[in-house]
């Protein structure tokens, strides 16, 4: 599969050299190519980079992976006509960094950032994932022999299923918690990792759903 990731930080390079490791060809899309030639060299023969627009174009699966307050201006690079009828994975977060850690929480009940893009971009299937797991176990969260948790949120029933796909071969036991309007808890829930890793100091954690 083909997966086009828009951002070029930390969490971006790691999905994608994840992805790659799992027999995907990824694309990275970036306002500066250059921040990622050691990435590019290590990665191999499957990933690319290119702007915003070339990884929308590229990818059957495409990735927002950048700061919440850059969203719009993302997609509005990328060209929303490259995201038409296309999965797309909303991992970002409504946080503000501006007045120091931990950020503050800037979302609202009916305008998370994962339902603000499903209305940008209506013609695509966006499922809210990986948003509320930190970057240290997003490709691998087995911790001692258990599995963590990975929530989901999404519209499209296939776009889940799809999206399940890509995150259970990193071993992740995902749960579908329902639809877009969901996606406020999740980054909600992000915001409260967030917070906690900051206090303890530990970013080596996630979450996990017990049942009985």
């Amino acid at each position: 599969m083909k997966i086009g990731i828009i951002g070029s930080g930390s969490v971006a390079q790691v999905l994608g050299s994840g992805f790659l490791s799992k027999g995907h060809e990824v694309m990275l899309g970036t306002r500066d190519a250059s921040k990622l030639g050691a990435w590019l060299t290590e990665a191999g023969d499957n990933a690319n980079v290119g702007t915003f627009a070339g990884a929308a174009e590229f990818g059957d699966i495409v990735l927002l992976s950048v700061p919440g307050s850059a969203l719009g201006s993302a997609i509005e690079l990328a060209g929303p006509d490259n995201f038409k009828g296309k999965t797309v994975i909303d991992i970002t977060n409504p946080m503000d960094f501006s007045q120091g850690v931990p950020p503050r929480f800037t979302a609202t009940v009916g305008n998370s950032l994962g339902e603000s893009v499903q209305r940008i971009l209506p013609e695509s299937n966006v499922v809210k994932a990986f948003n509320s797991i930190g970057v240290a176990v997003m490709t691998d969260p087995d911790f001692d022999g258990e599995k963590a948790t990975h929530f989901i949120a999404g519209n499209s029933e296939a776009a889940k299923v799809e999206v399940t796909g890509l995150i259970s071969e990193f071993g992740w036991e995902v749960v579908d918690v329902g639809g877009i309007e969901q996606a406020f808890f999740l980054e909600a829930l992000a915001s409260l990792w967030v917070n906690y890793a900051f206090k303890s100091n530990n970013w080596n954690q996630a979450f996990k759903l017990l049942h009985r």
